[in-house]
């Protein structure tokens, strides 16, 4: 809990700081890089640097812990934590990172704000950022040891399967033939792959298989750059990897999973390749006996870009009361419609949980159509491939 103290300084200079986050990130991260280019080589993703978006995900971060800080001082905005404690976790942070992080993100704000980062000011921020900071630890230490402290290990592609035209699954089993620990649906791994340049980047990848078994399995975009670069990683795994290569891959994280007993209601809804986490639900769903009503929901550009489209039939067919609605941009066939996915004609039964995977907009829209359909926001859960830019909305 944030001290009175601290809580009214920062009160009073969170409108300086919001005003002034974007330029602060951004002289942070130039910062860190000119001091650690290894961090940016091996561990930031370049891509996201590039177009900015790393950016604003941080400040969305900074300035949504620092408001529920200040508007609800008995509360810890846990959700938002743990969704960064996965990804970091995933990525294999430490500690001492934090440390360095803290470094060049207060000299980024000093540098900015100048005479305005009194020491009582820099003194609140500090607290802001050191509550933050050791909360994530602490649940990353956690999830450290659930997983037996083990962040990599190297996978073999034992199958690759072309999908579309730009989404590959590949499926694999560790090369050291030990056992393989069981995962939640929704969950993702990382995988870190050597570029042609040296550089050892990282990529999350949802789980798209049935979990259970010796195999993970992951179904991958081919990222196109429009107007940004083209996914480095992605583009890697679709030109250079093969059945027989060997992939490092870290344990499953991430905290989109399946909640609810055999008779809830539930909604998946996805968009493009955001249909892989679900995937991995409904398979979870039919192979437990899922008893209640499920919506499925898919929008995609055309039946010819809709990955794993077979599967999102099948297992929407398991289930004894459910129903796949499609939505497609061009070529809809019959029995889908035409268009962006639009629930108004749906019926959405009392009490259901929904989880959404998908581009940010299709996501707001979606969240903002169940909310007026009477789910409680609390039942809204949802995945954002890439930084999440949902704090930084406003």
């Amino acid at each position: 809990m944030l001290s009175e103290q601290s809580a009214a300084t920062v009160r009073a200079t969170l409108p300086a700081v919001g005003a002034a986050i974007g330029e602060i990130t951004e002289r942070f991260y130039a910062g860190l890089f000119a001091a650690h280019p290894e961090l940016l080589r091996d561990l930031f993703n370049r891509g996201n640097q590039a177009a900015g978006t790393q950016r604003q995900a941080l400040a969305g971060a900074i300035a949504a812990f620092a408001t529920h800080l200040v508007e609800h001082p008995e509360q810890r905005p846990d959700v938002m934590l743990s969704r960064i404690a996965h990804k970091h976790a995933s990525l294999g942070i430490t500690p001492d990172q934090y440390g360095i992080v803290h470094e060049h993100l207060f000299a980024a704000i000093a540098g900015v704000l100048g005479e305005a980062v009194t020491p009582e000011v820099a003194a609140a921020w500090d607290e802001v950022y050191w509550l933050m900071a050791n909360a994530l630890i602490a649940l990353e230490k956690r999830l450290y040891e659930e997983r037996g402290g083990t962040v990599w290990r190297r996978w073999e592609v034992v199958e690759r399967i072309r999908e579309t035209d730009d989404v590959a699954t590949f499926r694999l089993r560790p090369v050291d033939g030990g056992p393989v620990a069981d995962f939640r649906a929704g969950q993702y791994v990382s995988v870190r792959v050597e570029l042609a340049d040296g550089a050892r980047q990282i990529r999350q990848y949802s789980l798209s298989g049935t979990p259970g078994g010796t195999v993970r399995q992951i179904s991958v975009k081919r990222v196109r750059g429009e107007g940004t670069p083209d996914g480095e990683v992605s583009n890697h795994l679709h030109e250079q990897v093969r059945e027989g290569d060997v992939l490092e891959l870290s344990e499953p994280f991430g905290d989109l999973v399946l909640d609810a007993t055999e008779d809830t209601p539930l909604l998946l809804a996805s968009a493009g390749i955001g249909v892989t986490p679900m995937i991995a639900m409904l398979a979870q769903l039919a192979g437990s006996g899922h008893r209640g009503p499920v919506t499925v929901v898919h929008g995609d550009r055309s039946p010819a870009h809709h990955a794993l489209r077979a599967d999102h039939e099948a297992y929407t067919a398991k289930l004894p009361d459910a129903a796949l609605h499609l939505w497609y941009e061009q070529d809809a066939p019959a029995g889908a419609r035409t268009g962006l996915v639009d629930l108004s004609a749906l019926p959405v039964a009392s009490g259901t949980r929904a989880y959404l995977c998908g581009p940010l907009p299709f996501l707001r829209a979606v969240r903002s159509q169940l909310i007026g359909k009477g789910v409680a926001p609390a039942d809204i859960h949802y995945e954002v491939f890439g930084p999440d830019l949902w704090l930084a909305r406003d």
